[in-house]
């Protein structure tokens, strides 16, 4: 059994074809799904999806490059929904932003949606680009807060978090030029990492370069699979069980 982790099966990509996407991913054993806020305008498909399919569930919380859409409503509306497990993806992302001030709103809004995690004992899914430095930071701020680091970037500063926070793993790592990533992947505990394909992005080898969907998890699984010199199944118990208690589902 594989738990894709962060999969925007909500996307616009998947407007058309998503019931046969997820008929696909349940065939070569993904059996869970979650489903991140990324765009507001998304989540009602998202939720909708958590309702008619039990093996889908959803996040709350408004994307970086989103923060303009954000209202509390977003979030507490949905935030006790029993399909809802987690507040993300929020965080920190500087690749399109130059501006301090434009930074500044970003690490506040960081901030108050942890806050609102904390309150409703939820744990926080982490978009971090290109702003480590920041991003720790943040989190050094809230010691009592756990969740995961999406798409994890191979920075050795976020494995500080490696007692509090799951590290996710997608198809970056089957790239032949992820050898950072790769460099720094020993170094995560095994009961730390997670599967995820951040579907219709970031697809695997040997498909890289078209839609990405959680039936690629299994290339994912074996990349990993190698690299702890395990097999497969023992693989999927694994990063499962860290999906189960890092999502309580």
């Amino acid at each position: 059994m594989i738990i894709d982790t962060h999969t925007h099966l909500d996307n616009k990509k998947f407007l058309n074809d998503v019931d046969e996407v997820i008929k696909r991913a349940l065939d070569v054993g993904v059996k869970k799904f979650v489903i991140p806020a990324a765009d507001p305008a998304d989540l009602p498909r998202a939720i909708d999806l958590s309702e008619k399919y039990d093996e889908i569930y959803f996040a709350v919380g408004v994307h970086p490059v989103d923060i303009d859409k954000y209202e509390d409503s977003l979030l507490i509306n949905h935030i006790n929904h029993p399909k809802c497990v987690a507040v993300g993806e929020i965080g920190l992302d500087y690749h399109w932003v130059k501006e301090q001030t434009q930074r500044d709103k970003q690490i506040k809004l960081f901030h108050k949606q942890i806050e609102i995690a904390k309150t409703y004992n939820k744990p926080i899914i982490v978009h971090i680009r290109e702003a480590t430095e920041d991003s720790v930071k943040v989190l050094d701020s809230h010691p009592d807060i756990e969740g995961v680091l999406h798409c994890f970037n191979a920075s050795e500063a976020l494995l500080k978090f490696k007692d509090r926070f799951y590290y996710g793993i997608g198809g970056v790592i089957t790239f032949k030029n992820a050898k950072k990533l790769l460099n720094v992947f020993p170094k995560i505990p095994k009961n730390r990492v997670v599967i995820e394909t951040d579907a219709p992005y970031l697809t695997p080898e040997p498909f890289r370069g078209k839609r990405n969907e959680p039936s690629y998890t299994v290339y994912i699984r074996d990349k990993i699979a190698s690299l702890w010199n395990m097999d497969a199944i023992k693989t999927e118990e694994i990063t499962t069980q860290n999906a189960r208690e890092l999502f309580k589902i």
